[in-house]
């Protein structure tokens, strides 16, 4: 529906580009986190050296909610780095653009114009340490595990997932974005009622974040409220092989509480 709440773009964030390159996918959950979250994907990307798709939707975009404007000293570092004359080079002393930091995996960061430092950019396959258009096809399947291992690693820059409520029992809700608040609100009023419920509400689509299985395997029901025709499910089953259960609305307005709860106290049928 035009201009209506829906959270139907996950896939195509998640596995929109061509050559089997990742992108990671982060999510608002509330209009004073979009701050927040984009502060995060900026510094993902430039930490990284990748693209970092931001998602939101119209109920975060028409919505509000008191923020206390943050400290700047309380912000994660937001290092940059850029290449100098140190930078590795090869035996010829050329620099080579595609050696990458051990640990996060990211490439050196060369101001343009840096005297020393030019290299080839474009959309063909380059070799992995000089930056050469390749046509090795060795070097093409090296080229796309470290993409894929790249992003992989921005995992490790996160802390593990966040449990609210229940620890372990009956219902676990996984949601992302604007379902926040339907969802908390829901779980609670399960709660009232008997039921064991946990909710994990990702910020991180892609990837997602540690500790994630191991909290499934505590409860048991995991149920993924959603609006859209059940998209973070697919992801779910797909990476964890596990029987989540959708709950997908596709009205082009949020979930209540009452329908959350609900979902809670009855199982899929």
């Amino acid at each position: 529906m035009p201009t209506k709440t829906e959270q139907s773009d996950l896939m195509m964030a998640v596995y929109g580009r061509n050559g089997e390159a990742p992108t990671p996918v982060v999510a608002a959950r509330t209009p004073g986190d979009c701050y927040l979250a984009a502060y995060e994907a900026c510094r993902i990307a430039v930490k990284h050296m990748t693209p970092v798709i931001l998602l939101s939707d119209g109920y975060l975009g028409n919505g509000s909610e008191p923020w206390r404007i943050p400290d700047v000293a309380d912000l994660p570092p937001f290092e940059v780095t850029f290449a100098d004359a140190s930078s590795e080079t090869s035996d010829d002393g050329a620099f080579l653009p595609y050696v990458r930091d051990p640990e996060s995996l990211a490439r050196p960061w060369a101001r343009p114009g840096t005297p020393g430092l030019e290299h080839r950019i474009g959309g063909l396959e380059k070799d992995a340490r000089t930056g050469e258009v390749s046509y090795v096809p060795d070097n093409h399947q090296t080229m796309t595990h470290l993409r894929a291992e790249k992003v992989a690693r921005i995992a490790n820059d996160f802390p593990p997932v966040e449990l609210q409520g229940d620890d372990s029992g009956d219902v676990l809700f996984i949601g992302w974005g604007s379902t926040y608040g339907a969802i908390e609100a829901g779980a609670e009023r399960a709660r009232q009622r008997g039921v064991t419920v946990g909710h994990i509400h990702l910020r991180w689509l892609n990837p997602l974040p540690h500790g994630l299985a191991e909290a499934m395997e505590r409860f048991d029901r995991i149920v993924v409220p959603e609006l859209n025709d059940g998209q973070l499910v697919r992801l779910i089953r797909e990476r964890f092989l596990v029987p989540a259960e959708g709950l997908d609305k596709i009205k082009g307005i949020p979930f209540t509480a009452r329908e959350i709860e609900a979902a809670a106290l009855t199982r899929e049928s």
